[in-house]
């Protein structure tokens, strides 16, 4: 079920990316190390391979071109998610709901398989521990439940049925 889950969405419907005070800090320190370690090391690189001389046939200069871009574009995606960031105070949060920073755990009703997810903000997520973006359709469908209460996600392939079995906060 997992595999369904991941890479669902960062951004909710209003474009804030809700995310802890420790997920914002790790986002700006990526967009550090990568303006300030990464850039450098590529933009040396390429003045390496253009030293190098025909540029139509250097392939290290044109790959390094190519990575240099793809880092930029990793810095601007980062860089938008903290102008959009909605910081959140889990402990003003209500307790007896699914809201963000939730650990929740479901029964898939078709599988009859028991998972629990932790519904996270931007930096924070992790898939393989069950650490799920809120604003995936996932999270969002999980929002606002109660235990006892019974979710219908949308997936590629249909749709999954859950009931939420129990919701806790812990520390993220």
């Amino acid at each position: 079920m997992r595999s369904q889950v991941r890479g669902l969405g960062d951004q909710g419907m209003s474009g804030l990316v809700p995310m802890t005070r420790d997920g914002y800090n790790r986002i700006r320190a990526e967009v550090d190390r990568l303006e300030n370690e990464e850039m450098p090391n590529i933009a040396q690189k390429i003045a390496d391979a253009r030293a190098e001389g025909d540029l139509k046939e250097n392939a290290e200069y044109h790959a390094q071109r190519e990575n240099q871009g793809l880092v930029q574009a990793k810095i601007n995606a980062l860089k938008n998610k903290l102008a959009n960031a909605h910081i959140i105070d889990i402990a003003s949060l209500p307790k007896d709901e699914v809201a963000f920073g939730a650990t929740v755990k479901v029964l898939d009703i078709d599988l009859d398989d028991e998972e629990e997810f932790t519904l996270v903000g931007a930096g924070d997520e992790d898939y393989d521990a069950g650490k799920i973006l809120s604003t995936s359709p996932f999270g969002m469908a999980l929002m606002g439940k109660k235990v006892g209460e019974k979710v219908e996600v949308p997936v590629p392939k249909g749709k999954i049925n859950f009931q939420v079995l129990s919701i806790e906060y812990r520390d993220l």
